[in-house]
């Protein structure tokens, strides 16, 4: 497990971040809990915080990609989503004092802002007005979580999951001339990690996605020329 990190002395806000979290703390808050980080930049592939992990504390994606992930027994690996800057990970475990419940793994170079358990205890004991911003926060969590189990446990073929995989990704992409665009830098082995597929069904079934120009790629960036199409062929 890599764990390499440089500090970083940026002291960019915490209450400039994007999310819904950071939007509901008031700048005097915000800078309170941004004096508790510690701020640090990895290359990617680093592990942050593993499953079955004591809670050290709570991570704050400031740039970059972390990907989220549980392992089976057997080795299989199931992908949960992708945080982005603003995101909070490693909460949970950190209030309840149990074991992370979840991998977390920077897909690209990242900074992350690191807070440890009893200084965020603590902060929240002082500051009760956040707890509410947590209990959202939660909230999405949990509701991502069931819509990751939904795709996965219950789209009943490959073209859906990987169709709703790629309309989840692209929703926030660049709306062009040729379509919404957006960066999706998986392999196919990861994707299969996602959607509870094999590498080789994931290559079948973008290539059947592209012959039917329903998806293109060029390199790691992803072109969905009409959603709809997609949505209607998998049956979304």
């Amino acid at each position: 497990m890599q764990t390499m990190q440089n500090t970083v002395n940026e002291s960019a806000s915490l209450a400039q971040l994007p999310g819904e979290f950071f939007s509901k703390l008031s700048p005097e808050t915000a800078a309170a809990l941004q004096k508790l980080s510690f701020r640090s930049s990895y290359p990617c592939g680093i592990t942050l915080f593993s499953e079955s992990d004591a809670p050290k504390g709570v991570y704050v994606v400031l740039e970059g990609q972390v990907k989220l992930s549980m392992n089976s027994n057997d080795g299989k690996r199931l992908s949960l989503r992708i945080a982005k800057a603003g995101d909070l990970l490693g909460f949970v475990s950190t209030l309840s004092g149990r074991p992370c419940e979840m991998t977390a793994e920077t897909l690209y170079p990242a900074k992350v802002a690191f807070i440890p358990r009893r200084e965020f205890i603590e902060f929240l004991a002082l500051h009760p007005e956040v707890s509410m911003a947590v209990a959202e926060e939660m909230s999405r969590d949990y509701a991502l979580a069931c819509e990751q189990l939904r795709t996965v446990g219950l789209s009943s073929n490959a073209p859906e999951k990987l169709a709703r995989l790629l309309l989840d990704w692209s929703q926030n992409g660049q709306t062009t001339e040729r379509g919404t665009r957006c960066r999706f830098p998986l392999t196919h082995e990861e994707i299969g990690e996602f959607i509870g597929a094999s590498r080789e069904t994931v290559t079948r079934t973008l290539s059947t996605f592209k012959s039917r120009r329903l998806v293109a790629f060029q390199g790691s960036m992803l072109t969905i020329p009409n959603r709809t199409a997609l949505a209607d062929y998998a049956h979304c």
